[in-house]
């Protein structure tokens, strides 16, 4: 009788992880409590400990696989039972003789979107001979607006990349072949050996790959430590630690016929990478905005000491009730929601000759993501309680972290909120999210000294920003509209009792 080792449950927020090390091998016997593999997710590392004495039996998912909360990843027998056929004693065989392979499976592109023409290949997760299993990520597709997982069909071994990272692609179009059912072969000793941990480090596990990228190294320069040459994160940290080496000293008599050499100057490496999709069209996209509308910036400030008395005071019973922390965006949004009910010019957006009206009220809200700024989009903001806008937000900032975003989440939207306050920014001029006509900025809540009823106070002050198409809001509008969202964010009450 054997006992399935599983992958633990997931936080809610993490949708899979990644087996990082395992610390036995099959046919090795372990105690209990003992730990046997690190599952790692973009937060933290879990171990997961064997349950009960026995032996390693069978490992069905090895180092750098991607697994989900629950998935069985290995097998314990009792003592003394006998290890089932690993993945690498039943491939031993294919050295003397070819693996049987079976069907070819074709890898294509998804479809995409009406709106979205082509797409670029951003990053194979596996290589030619790797064993893949059902509902494995395969390849990431970037569009200008979001990223598609593609995923393998079905069990078997990655066939040849018919296209390489960067290339442009079209929907529907095979991008590479899966051998489904067929056995990886094996590798002759020599090739073995001859194997570099370059192409070890080409399999990164998430946090490996984000600590490379922030850290702007080159992966092929990394020694990796782990199996098969794996590069793990204290590889990278020793890598960063590691002086700089230095030449051997010249013989004195040769240095002193030889002029003396400049000083150096550090280091003056440069690095040259190609832009995203998502960075190109932002950049286009901004770049349209400053060439095609008569912005202009309008500016206030708002006192948030009653805004943060009131959640002082009901925060943990609003998190006890709604399991979320009550935060300064739901007011921002629902002061924004009554200001443009106030004021249905900002509302609206030009359509060639035409200024379309909304009577809906969907928001953007402008989110950081490691790829680059989004503006996922909050809709019906107009029937929804504080505590659902609170979710929402929360939702889309942890898809758009996880690169999960839709083509959905992404379109329409009437009007933007961007808070670069959370980054420290204390003013900014924001610019307009086309085709819409107008953008909030929030900005860093600062004590300032200031004039209360003929006395100095210190009070909490935030720079409020908006940005407007001057070709279709006038100053009395967007000057109104945004004292009107001072006025609502500085007596909270009044969003309670529409006033």
């Amino acid at each position: 009788m054997t006992t399935e080792i599983k992958v633990p449950v997931l936080p809610e927020s993490v949708a899979d992880a990644t087996v990082a090390t395992w610390h036995v091998s099959v046919g090795d016997t372990v105690s209990r409590d003992q730990n046997l593999v690190d599952i790692e997710t973009d937060k933290v590392v879990l171990e997961v400990v064997a349950p009960e004495d026995g032996v390693i039996v069978a490992i069905s998912e090895e180092e750098g696989a991607t697994v989900l909360g629950e998935q069985v990843i290995a097998q314990i027998g009792a003592a003394g039972a006998a290890p089932a056929q690993s993945n690498e004693q039943s491939a031993a065989p294919a050295a003397a003789a070819p693996a049987a392979e079976g069907k070819e499976v074709d890898i294509k592109v998804p479809v995409l979107p009406e709106s979205v023409a082509d797409a670029t290949i951003a990053t194979w997760h596996v290589q030619p001979g790797e064993a893949v299993s059902r509902d494995q990520n395969l390849v990431d597709i970037e569009t200008d607006k979001v990223v598609l997982e593609v995923v393998a069909p079905e069990d078997g071994v990655m066939g040849e990349h018919l296209h390489a990272e960067g290339d442009t692609v079209l929907g529907e179009q095979v991008i590479g072949k899966l051998s489904a059912g067929g056995a990886p072969a094996a590798a002759a000793p020599a090739q073995a050996d001859a194997a570099s941990s370059d192409e070890n480090a080409d399999v990164l596990t998430p946090s490996v790959r984000r600590l490379i990228a922030e850290k702007g190294l080159d992966a092929s320069q990394i020694k990796g430590s782990g199996k098969g040459g794996r590069i793990t994160k204290e590889d990278v940290d020793a890598f960063l630690k590691a002086p700089a080496a230095k030449p051997a000293a010249a013989p004195a008599k040769a240095a002193a016929a030889a002029p003396a050499p400049a000083a150096p100057v550090g280091d003056r490496t440069q690095k040259r990478v190609p832009m995203t999709r998502l960075r190109k069209t932002i950049a286009n996209r901004l770049l349209e905005a400053k060439n095609s509308t008569a912005m202009l910036t309008t500016f206030n400030e708002v006192n948030m000491k009653p805004i943060m008395d009131l959640r002082k005071q009901y925060k943990d019973v609003f998190e006890e009730r709604h399991g979320i922390r009550l935060g300064f965006m739901s007011f921002y949004v629902k002061a924004v929601t009554e200001a443009l009910k106030r004021f249905p010019e900002v509302n609206a957006s030009i359509d060639g000759d035409d200024i379309v009206y909304h009577n809906y009220f969907d928001i953007s809200i402008a989110v950081s993501t490691p790829r680059g700024l989004v503006t996922p989009v909050l809709r019906d903001c107009d029937k929804l309680s504080v505590a659902e806008i609170e979710k929402g937000i929360r939702e889309l900032a942890l898809k758009g972290r996880d690169g999960k975003l839709t083509v959905d989440d992404m379109t329409g939207g009437n009007f933007t909120i961007t808070n670069g306050g959370v980054f420290g920014s204390l003013l900014s001029t924001p610019i307009i999210n086309l085709p819409q006509s107008s953008i909030l900025g929030m900005h860093k809540i600062q004590e300032r000294p200031m004039a209360v009823n003929g006395k100095v106070e210190i009070l909490p002050m935030m720079y409020l920003a908006l940005s407007y198409d001057h070709r279709q809001i006038d100053g009395k509008e967007s000057v109104g509209f945004l004292v009107t969202i001072k006025e609502l964010l500085e007596d909270p009450t009044r969003l309670l009792l529409d006033v």
